[in-house]
């Protein structure tokens, strides 16, 4: 069976693209001056203009995808032609690559939950009947798990959850459990990655043969730690319980590791379940355990993933935090090693977002914004004390986090500014990253030379958080967790666990399914324990930590905020440092 790819208008009209490059040109000269950026009127024209205009980007990269690519796993634009990169994703060697690897339209299933979300319900149903019916994971390919993982597990098993759903109405003739059936013979042949004297798992295995002989032992903190969401998921759906207890094993071995203060490293050795790196921070090779730790704890409302999160969070506030930026650190002192900015540090303040912490969250999302501005997309790693970008990654792949960022500021705010920012992403990805084979890489933020790469997270995640940031109508009526590539699991009821009993009444239990999600019970302030009467019982948070480093000083107790761990007020001390004092 073949797919006709959606006949679309391709490429800018020049007189709007002389314009938008005009327009862009102006901020530019305005942040030379330190101006802001102005804020605009965001009436319902204006954000249903900005809607439209992400959805033509998406189907520009989609189309041209499926014209040139399809089915093939990622798309060369400026070649209009394709590369089998599944088995390259993380490769940085090329070591050890297929000769028989085809593709497994890796694309497409990325893209399945954008074309969902944006509404595109027939393309949406043709994809799912194409892969069940041509799709096969026996391939003799070694994966690197993680991107595996995210991209295709993820994607197939969120894809089968909005299939299900009959009031999005996204499969009109029906839907027989493809996607899932797909998903658990990858799941299946992903365990034996597993199978390690620590229980963490290697970074690479075969889908066809298993764990390669002296297969490297060395694999990094989110690539291991960042699994539970869609393992987790995958053995809900079968009930299976294989997938979620391999992957939280490997998660409670990596937080073990844990220093004193509660930091984690960068790489790591399976075999010893010794610490390779130990400079280490919130961007690349940790992001995504941070993330999933919270994200867990949502989705499935187990106690455990919320400890981990809130002692991981508060260390990160501590130790990593250098006024709004993030430093890297040495995890057993917790002193500086690398002043950076990188690009994946970006979906921090969405982080934030979720447990509250607005504040912090827009403070730090301004930085990236203004990096954004100063050099028309952000480059991968920005040296935030000399105020340059780094001398050897001076790429930007059409990465996803500032609009990630920016869309849960907005859900969080209602800021139209937030919007303001879209926006700009939106003129900057036209102007400098779009091509008439879709859209390309940049290879150096400081010439705008462009790679012949357009990743499937351009369509997973960068697309559809500047589409949701415009138009949300899809999450109406729902609660979802976004797993890290941007695939949207619903929290359900049936997922969340018993409460203990409650100390107010001890014969007495709650269910959490009487809430929308686990996250109801950790709120800041101290609220009532809804139930009970005459009582109140604290509960903890994960509220911003002020922290005491990098020249902060506090001038009210205004300035302080709350206590991550006690959930009381901070106040100012006459020397000018916040903290909960007796």
């Amino acid at each position: 069976m073949s797919m006709d790819p959606i006949a679309r208008k391709s490429g800018i009209d020049g007189a709007w693209r002389g314009l938008t490059i005009l327009m862009m040109s102006v901020l530019s000269f305005m942040y030379l001056l330190g101006e802001s950026v102005p804020i605009v009127s965001a009436g319902p024209e204006y954000i249903t203009s900005l809607r439209e205009d992400v959805r033509q980007m998406f189907h520009h990269a989609y189309d041209n995808y499926m014209t040139y690519a399809f089915p093939h796993d990622e798309l060369k634009p400026l070649s209009r032609s394709y590369t089998d990169s599944l088995g390259e994703l993380g490769n940085l060697k090329l070591e050890h690559l297929s000769e028989t690897y085809n593709g497994t339209a890796l694309t497409l299933i990325d893209s399945l939950t954008s074309l969902a979300i944006i509404g595109n319900s027939s393309e949406f149903e043709k994809s799912v009947i194409w892969l069940g019916e041509n799709l096969s994971f026996d391939l003799d390919v070694r994966v690197n798990l993680f991107e595996c993982n995210i991209r295709v597990l993820g994607g197939l098993v969120s894809a089968h959850m909005l299939a299900l759903d009959s009031k999005k109405g996204l499969m009109r003739s029906g839907y027989e459990g493809q996607l899932l059936r797909l998903a658990e013979d990858l799941g299946r042949r992903l365990l034996p990655a597993f199978n390690t004297p620590t229980g963490i798992p290697y970074a690479w295995v075969n889908l066809k043969h298993g764990i390669r002989e002296n297969e490297t032992p060395e694999t990094s903190t989110s690539g291991c730690g960042s699994l539970i969401l869609e393992m987790g998921a995958l053995s809900r759906l079968t009930g299976n319980p294989e997938y979620e207890v391999a992957a939280m094993q490997a998660l409670r071995k990596l937080w073990s590791m844990r220093t004193p203060l509660n930091l984690v490293g960068t790489t790591l050795n399976v075999i010893t379940g010794q610490w390779i790196e130990y400079s280490s921070g919130i961007g690349a090779g940790v992001d995504s355990f941070y993330e999933y730790l919270i994200k867990a704890y949502i989705l499935f409302g187990e106690d455990e993933y919320w400890t981990m999160f809130q002692d991981a969070y508060t260390a990160v506030q501590q130790h990593y935090r250098q006024g709004p930026w993030y430093r890297d650190a040495d995890i057993r002192t917790g002193g500086p090693t690398h002043r950076q900015l990188t690009s994946l540090q970006a979906f921090w303040p969405g982080l934030q977002v979720l447990v509250g912490d607005v504040a912090a969250a827009n403070e730090t999302h301004r930085q990236f914004v203004q990096v954004w501005e100063k050099y028309g997309v952000i480059p991968e790693r920005y040296l935030f004390d000399r105020e340059i970008v780094h001398p050897t990654e001076r790429y930007y792949p059409l990465r996803p986090e500032l609009a990630e960022s920016t869309f849960f500021l907005y859900q969080a705010t209602k800021d139209p500014w937030y919007l303001r920012v879209g926006e700009v992403l939106v003129n900057s990805l036209n102007i400098y990253t779009r091509v008439a084979g879709g859209f390309a890489s940049v290879r150096d933020v400081m010439t705008m030379e462009l790679e012949d790469h357009q990743h499937s997270f351009f369509l997973s995640e960068t697309c559809k958080y500047l589409y949701l940031l415009f138009d949300d109508s899809f999450l109406k009526g729902g609660n979802y967790v976004f797993t890290t590539e941007g695939h949207p699991l619903p929290v359900l009821r049936a997922w969340q666990q018993w409460l203990p009993p409650s100390k107010c009444s001890p014969n007495q239990e709650m269910k959490r399914e009487s809430k929308d999600n686990a996250l109801d019970f950790r709120i800041c302030p101290n609220l009532q324990w809804k139930g009970c009467r005459n009582c109140s019982r604290r509960v903890e948070s994960a509220c911003h930590v002020l922290d005491n480093q990098a020249g902060h000083r506090c001038k009210l107790d205004a300035d302080c905020g709350v206590d991550a761990v006690s959930c009381r007020r901070r106040s100012c001390s006459a020397s000018g440092y916040c903290g909960t004092w007796p």
